[in-house]
């Protein structure tokens, strides 16, 4: 063949190639594993299924796919300030799974106005001047969640062993699921934790951003196009010590191509957590982008206020004094156990 002739097909096949789905662009060495964020995306979008009887059961619409076959071992639900979490094994994974849900409370623009709070000294060991945001940190060590999640992670090991545990959230999810994920290191003392966010906001000064790398250094922060959420607070360059800062490592998904060859990429970012040539190289003026990632939906059904249903009389559930649920399970029982068990 001519040459002019084999450079036209290697054009056509990379064209093709290229509109083929979404890519992987790797700038900076990573242990980013797209099979892995396709499937605790899933996981995370599973988290926001009103009916909470479907949800601890894995019987819900979204509970399926990559994720089929999980098994929930417990659930709990603060209901006043409508956080949400689930802990459960993974059979495929052989790991255990915990899965925050972002607030759904009116709209993302009322609560987005809540992240300027002003930040609050860390007391975790070993790191001095790290300050976080006082609203997020509460938002996990000062309700009902951290107290089930924990819980729920020591049973599911008790039953599977000391198996990895796979920490994962959207939006206000993913800050909660962050502070989870660095407290089960540094005050568990826990190993094998991993950490996966998708449009997660900054939750910590530079300090804390560097004391959380050192900790969790395979952390992976998932941002998407122009998604809003994670250009907030504010990041202020002049001002390093004060300012929020990000954590690596981010993966940006972004559209790239040329005319009506577009085509989407996950972008490996660098290792500084505030890479200017990944999501902050553009507005974050979209609330579309922040509520889809990967092509799954990452919000409830119902956007008026935070709606949870227990229509399911056989599944027993328990409330403390505050109006708090908890749905809990022995691990290794199955559905039909469940019921029959009541």
């Amino acid at each position: 063949m001519e040459p002019r002739r084999w450079l036209a097909a290697a054009f056509f096949m990379c064209l093709l190639a290229l509109c083929g789905g979404r890519e992987l662009k790797t700038k900076h060495a990573s242990i980013y594993d797209p099979a892995l964020a396709r499937t605790l995306a899933e996981y995370t979008s599973a988290v926001y299924t009103a009916d909470l009887t479907q949800l601890f059961t894995w019987t819900c619409e979204r509970c399926g796919d990559l994720t089929e076959g999980f098994e929930v071992i417990e659930l709990i639900v603060d209901v006043k300030n409508c956080l949400q979490a689930y802990v459960g094994f993974a059979r495929d994974k052989n790991a255990v799974i915990v899965v925050f849900r972002g607030t759904q409370e009116n709209s993302i623009q009322n609560w987005i106005e809540d992240l300027f709070w002003k930040q609050l000294d860390l007391d975790y060991p070993g790191m001095p001047e790290a300050k976080v945001h006082s609203g997020f940190y509460s938002a996990y060590h000062n309700t009902t969640l951290r107290d089930g999640v924990v819980r729920g992670i020591h049973k599911t090991r008790e039953v599977y062993g000391n198996i990895p545990i796979m920490v994962t959230g959207h939006s206000m999810g993913g800050a909660m699921s962050s502070f989870c994920a660095l407290d089960l290191v540094v005050n568990f003392g826990l190993k094998d934790v991993t950490l996966m966010t998708f449009g997660q906001p900054r939750i910590g000064n530079a300090v804390f951003s560097s004391n959380f790398k050192r900790h969790l250094p395979n952390a992976i922060r998932m941002t998407n196009a122009h998604d809003i959420v994670p250009h907030l607070p504010p990041y202020y360059h002049y001002f390093p010590q004060k300012t929020y800062h990000h954590f690596p490592q981010e993966v940006w998904i972004h559209n790239v191509g040329l005319g009506s060859f577009v085509y989407s990429i996950e972008e490996i970012c660098d290792g500084s957590g505030e890479d200017p040539t990944c999501s902050r190289s553009v507005s974050g003026n979209s609330v579309q982008d922040h509520i889809h990632y990967l092509g799954i939906s990452m919000h409830a059904d119902s956007w008026g206020h935070c709606r949870i249903v227990t229509d399911d009389k056989t599944i027993q559930s328990k409330m403390d004094p505050a109006g708090n649920i908890v749905f809990s399970k022995q691990p290794g029982l199955s559905v039909d156990e469940l019921h029959s068990s009541q």
